[in-house]
């Protein structure tokens, strides 16, 4: 097998230095023999198989049409992005630094790759559900065309489409390429730098290593820290298997370094160089830094749970390691009930080719593609897993999307190896079980979900043994090993069980609206996600009603006074607005829950008030939380000042601060509105709410408090 891996290596390179050669002939000649464009599309390469390039077409088909269709259903899917992609229509400033609101006032809290690329599509396209979108939706084609690429150059066709296909139908996939996160762009950077990797390790080549590098440091400018959990893996794989002499390798290594920090610094130095005072305030990190978000709330507070500026209270979160807001953490959380469903569907049976793909290149010589695959994928897998297994900070189902290539690229690489071989009773007995264990965890997932197609449970447990059985049974009757049909057949059972429950999923979260900061994969009513995570924070509510801020008690703005529209049919809090004593006004309108609900209904008469007169202010309108801001400013098109950032906790500024911003008749309007659990969450902003309820006149317009900033309270 090693030699087979080896020889397609070779064959492949043989096949590049004709091609080359095939440039230099006479230019009469290269008339003579070119093939035209289009058939060279559809046909492939002249040495792969007749079915492979109309498969792989139909692969790339598939995974569009699974991101794209209906894609409009989810309007603005994540609305604080999505707001912040306004911001950065109405103003180029606002693009380069991914600013929340036109005005400047304060930034999403994650550094903005992501933003600038819905940006320039809603800048072509104009600002609408489609532009901010078809972006994601076509990285995650690009996702699965370059993890079809990473394993077909080397293992072959059917592996490629086997790989592709996996990250097609993982159900947090098929979400995150519909959504408007950071996520679809940073797991198609990471899928770029690990094929980069492999053709560096292929050819020994340093621009390929220094492409690897540039893409990784692009990621850390879409999601930060995120991405250098590929590089120890990469890294390793290189020195381990890169064809150059060790002191070479390593001066390759020591370049492909300076390429991520020159990729992922020069935009951060810019931030850092610039006056604080003529840009804005870096949001999510306490002290207007992108360096303290990047190692603080972004970072080591991610592993530790020490987030300052997290969502609770505006300090740190208590580790979670016996369960708590974000889950369980642990060995088995991404099998649990809040991440199971999203991206462990094939997990086991590519832990399984892991280990099989190991001990096939057993001792190969040291440039052997199979291990170095192996480390390439095998890490990615288990440096990423164990990460977000154990992290005491924030975490959400949906990060697993990152895990997709490499789960699809191990099982790509190895299982069509394992079917080729299955004359060997070793293979047979591991491929049988690979089957029968993912078949059982597909049945065990669909369990979770109940009165979701009950049938199709047991369809495909029922489905999966009988495969493993004739799998393992095949080599012992003549008339199976010699019928390329019945081979197809057992083949064909065994993928329907393996893919079903995955597929099922994924076809599920393709055919319904996703919207808000934290989606969920899956079927209504299936386990984790949103759900699980609410549930946790209503269970937590109570505990944290309230807090001390100085000698005054500060209520929590009403949670629970009433749901959110299109949660059961919910309708609006109804406004408060009353003030008693020194004690902060119980806003209406959009305090209820807050924070982590996300989109909010944004009444006509609201949207009008903001618009007029709106040129003659810096903003709009003022609120607490950025995430409830963002229905606000998507409605009404003005910026919106959202004090607390994402969850109304960030500290951007000083009660002094505000009201000289008031003096100066910057903002027009204080919309009453809360964090996550309400605006006394973070004490700056309850001061703020504070001193505007004593100071200014409530008025409700339509559901919700609003007070004129520009109009005192007699005696105020």
């Amino acid at each position: 097998m090693v030699t087979d891996v080896d020889s397609a290596g070779v064959r492949d390179r043989m096949d590049d230095r004709m091609n080359d050669e095939d440039v230099q002939m006479p230019p009469h000649d290269v008339v003579a023999t070119k093939t035209p464009w289009w058939r060279r599309v559809v046909r492939g390469r002249p040495e792969d198989p007749a079915w492979a390039r109309p498969a792989l077409l139909g692969l790339l088909a598939l995974a569009a049409v699974l991101y794209l269709w209906a894609l409009g259903r989810s309007g603005w899917a994540n609305s604080y992005y999505a707001a912040a992609v306004q911001a950065g229509t109405q103003s180029w400033k606002a693009w380069f630094f991914g600013s929340f609101d036109s005005a400047n006032y304060i930034t999403v809290d994650k550094t903005p790759a992501s933003l600038w690329v819905m940006v320039l599509s809603a800048r072509i396209f104009g600002l609408n559900s489609w532009s901010l979108l078809v972006p994601q939706a076509l990285m995650g084609v690009g996702t699965v065309a370059l993890t079809y690429a990473a394993v077909k150059r080397w293992w072959g066709s059917a592996g490629g489409l086997l790989a592709g296909a996996v990250v097609a139908l993982t159900p947090v996939a098929v979400l995150m390429f519909r959504y408007n996160n950071p996520d679809a762009l940073l797991t198609l950077l990471l899928a770029g730098a690990a094929y980069a990797t492999l053709r560096a390790i292929e050819g020994g080549k340093t621009r390929w290593l220094l492409l690897a590098g540039t893409l990784v440091g692009f990621g850390f400018l879409d999601k930060m820290l995120q991405a250098f959990l590929v590089v120890p893996g990469l890294g390793l794989a290189y020195l381990i298997a890169g064809p150059p002499k060790l002191g070479k390798r390593i001066w390759q290594l020591a370049l492909t370094g300076v390429a991520i920090v020159v990729s992922a610094g020069w935009w951060v130095a810019i931030v850092e160089l610039w006056p604080k005072a003529s840009r804005p305030f870096i949001g999510g990190s306490t002290t207007n830094s992108i360096l303290q978000l990047t190692f603080g709330y972004n970072g080591l507070g991610r592993i530790t749970g020490n987030e300052a500026g997290a969502v609770v209270g505006g300090g740190p979160v208590t580790a979670n390691v016996g369960g708590g807001m974000w889950g369980q953490a642990g060995l088995f959380r991404l099998f649990g009930s809040e991440m199971g469903s999203q991206i462990s569907w094939l997990m086991p049976a590519a832990l399984i080719a892991l280990v099989v793909g190991l001990w096939l290149a057993g001792r190969a010589k040291r440039t052997n593609m199979l291990r170095a695959a192996m480390v390439v994928w095998g890490s990615w897998m288990l440096v990423t897993g164990l990460t977000f297994s154990f992290m005491a900070g924030i975490i959400h189902p949906y990060y697993n999307v990152v895990m997709a290539p490499a789960i699809g690229a191990l099982l790509g690489i190895v299982i069509p190896e394992l079917w080729r071989g299955r004359k060997h009773i070793w293979r047979r007995a591991v491929l049988a079980a690979t089957v029968a264990v993912t078949a059982s965890w597909s049945f065990e997932l669909l369990s979770r979900s109940p009165n979701w197609m009950p049938w199709l449970r047991s369809a495909i447990l029922i489905g999966g043994l009988v495969a493993a059985a004739a799998i393992l049974a095949s080599g012992w009757l003549p008339v199976w090993r010699v019928s390329r049909a019945v081979a197809a057949g057992i083949a064909v059972l065994a993928l329907a069980a393996s893919l079903g429950g995955t597929s099922a999923y994924a076809l599920s979260t393709a055919a319904h609206a996703h919207t808000g900061p934290i989606p969920s994969a899956g079927p209504a009513g299936a386990g984790g996600g949103f759900g699980g995570l609410m549930a946790n924070l209503n269970g937590n509510r109570n505990a944290g009603r309230q807090r001390q801020d100085g000698n005054r008690q500060l209520p929590t703005p009403s949670a629970g006074a009433g749901q959110f529209p299109g949660q059961n049919g919910g309708q609006m809090p109804a406004p408060g607005g009353n003030t008693q004593g020194n004690q902060m006004p119980n806003f209406g309108g959009f305090g209820g829950r807050g924070g982590l609900e996300g989109d909010v209904n944004v009444s006509d008469a609201l949207v009008a008030l903001l618009q007029k007169d709106a040129g003659s202010y810096r903003w709009a309108g003022v609120m607490t939380s950025a995430n409830n801001a963002a229905s606000v400013q998507l409605a009404a098109r003005v910026p919106i000042m959202a004090i607390g950032g994402f969850n109304g906790t960030d500290q951007s500024m000083t009660l002094a601060q505000f009201q000289q911003i008031v003096a100066e008749r910057q903002a027009h309007y204080y919309i009453g509105g809360g964090g996550f659990g309400g605006s006394a969450n973070s004490g700056v902003a309850a001061q703020i709410a504070t001193w505007v309820g004593q100071n200014f006149t409530a008025s409700t317009v339509g559901s919700t408090s609003v007070y004129d900033l520009t109009a005192p309270a007699a005696g105020g």
